[in-house]
């Protein structure tokens, strides 16, 4: 055999290796859905298959992740209804009228009707900065929710909140030594991000002992810490109402932070994608930070945030159509021409998604035929949230060696867990941190999946576990029941 053919007829080496890839992608974490929810998804493949499992339950309970409706919270009935005219408008038409009118209400069907006068197809590429019909009716909600004026031209539509998260940071990103402010606990989007794009992040810690509170000064110990290695710290990311924590800033809290950046020459990246989800109103209102901002004076009119929304959270929870919105306050408009530009790479956010905001912030008026049944939907999914949310956080409270605090806003309960030191050497020798060590047996008992603390970052010595309270109602006592006896069992294996 000549040597030329036997170059062709070996294996050739692969091209791409693990090794070759960027090492950036390599450093990216995202607990929610780490191994957690990997082992979670194989344990579902085990339960599909009859009679070949040892389970003591018969389904997973995804708490691991906020996406109510795979949790059976039901979407709002005038938001589907208006989606699914928009999908087939040959329903629209004249000769259908009358079948269409004994099925959907009056002014879902005008509704429908109007969009897709604006819109065109659902199926063609919109602009690339979103609908500027929907674009408008954005700004018409802030305005109405602020007493402030908005800026159509200001306002991206985008693939859900966190693609306008990635989009400001990229932006805000330009060599390895950026250091942004994120909150420890934080959602792992921001850390996931900064490692993509290379940037350090300059952690400050919420306050357990005082409901998740943001005191001042660990932001300027925090800054400091950052300064002092060399960063060049360019941004402060708030998480209001709190993700996993839960807490809701007050607005003179909201104000020390604003200044704060002020004086610092910070930019405020404010993520509230759950200000629907407040569950104590009187004592904890939701306040934009734009509109704490515009109420501060002249002194802040140049004041840099940028804001960010979603349809997957509150009591709308269409967290796979994909939905959300930026606005940017006091960016140059230098800054937005380049956010344009890079918006357009990729064309345009999904279309139905761009409807779903739409709906989210121009929802049925009191007059129109379908509001008395959209307030009736919305107010049962809120209370619901509401006694989910105290019941689950009894619940943990009445387990040994835990404690959890009320979730104030959000949808999520951030328990800290006293472990056995067995348990902890038990982790360790497993090559597993404590807390992920807990929440994997809590899996295999119980089938419930929640995320470890040390995913969102915790205070050194501390361990946690983040779940939702989206299970279903009637069925929470049978899975606090489960819980309550894998705890016992965890502790007597464990016992010091």
């Amino acid at each position: 055999m000549s040597v030329s053919n036997h170059v062709q007829s070996a294996s050739p080496a692969k091209i791409l290796t693990y090794e070759s890839i960027n090492p950036h992608v390599k450093r990216v974490e995202y607990a929610v859905r780490g191994e957690l929810a990997i082992r979670a998804e194989q344990i579902k493949d085990e339960l599909s298959k009859e009679n070949s499992h040892n389970y003591d339950f018969d389904a997973v309970v995804n708490c691991n992740i906020g996406n109510p409706q795979q949790l059976k919270q039901k979407p709002i009935t005038f938001f589907r209804q208006v989606a699914s005219l928009t999908e087939y408008p040959d329903l629209l038409l004249p000769e259908n009228r009358e079948q269409v009118e004994a099925l959907y209400p009056t002014d879902a069907i005008e509704r429908a009707q109007k969009l897709l006068k604006e819109i065109g197809s659902v199926g063609a590429y919109s602009h690339s900065q979103g609908i500027h019909y929907i674009r408008n009716n954005v700004a018409k909600f802030i305005e109405e929710r602020d007493g402030y004026p908005a800026n159509p031209n200001d306002i991206f539509l985008t693939q859900g909140a966190s693609a306008g998260v990635q989009a400001v940071l990229q932006l805000i990103i330009t060599h390895s030594n950026v250091g942004i402010m994120i909150p420890i606990p934080q959602y792992p989007l921001y850390t996931a991000t900064l490692a993509l794009y290379d940037a350090q992040p300059v952690p400050y810690y919420l306050n357990e002992e005082e409901d998740w509170g943001l005191d001042l000064s660990q932001l300027a110990s925090s800054l400091s810490v950052g300064r002092s290695k060399g960063l060049d710290v360019r941004a402060l990311v708030i998480i209001n109402p709190g993700n996993p924590t839960g807490q809701c800033l007050t607005e003179h809290n909201m104000r020390e932070i604003v200044d704060f950046c002020h004086n610092e020459h910070i930019v405020l990246l404010a993520d509230e994608v759950y200000q629907t989800n407040i569950y104590q109103p009187d004592e904890r209102p939701f306040h934009s930070f734009k509109k704490v901002i515009r109420s501060m004076g002249k002194k802040y009119e140049r004041f840099e945030l940028f804001s960010f929304h979603s349809v997957s959270k509150g009591m709308i929870g269409e967290c796979g159509r994909r939905g959300g919105y930026y606005e940017c306050t006091n960016i140059d408009s230098r800054i937005i021409e380049e956010l344009y530009k890079m918006a357009s790479v990729s064309l345009c956010p999904n279309v139905q998604g761009q409807i779903m905001v739409d709906l989210m912030v121009q929802p049925p008026k009191r007059g129109d035929k379908s509001y008395t049944s959209y307030q009736k939907e919305l107010n049962e999914i809120y209370e619901s949230l509401r006694r989910r949310s105290m019941k689950l956080s009894e619940c943990f409270n009445q387990l040994e060696g835990v404690t959890c605090n009320n979730a104030q806003g959000s949808m999520y309960l951030f328990p800290q867990l006293r472990l056995p030191q067995k348990a902890i050497e038990a982790a360790h020798q497993a090559g597993k941190k404590p807390d992920e060590f807990y929440c994997l047996a809590m899996l295999d008992a119980t089938g419930v999946c929640v995320v470890p603390g040390s995913g969102f970052g915790q205070k050194n010595g501390t361990w946690h576990f983040r779940s939702t309270f989206l299970p279903p109602e009637e069925l929470l006592d049978g899975f606090c029941i489960k819980l309550q006896k894998f705890h016992n069992e965890f502790l007597e294996k464990y016992c010091d």
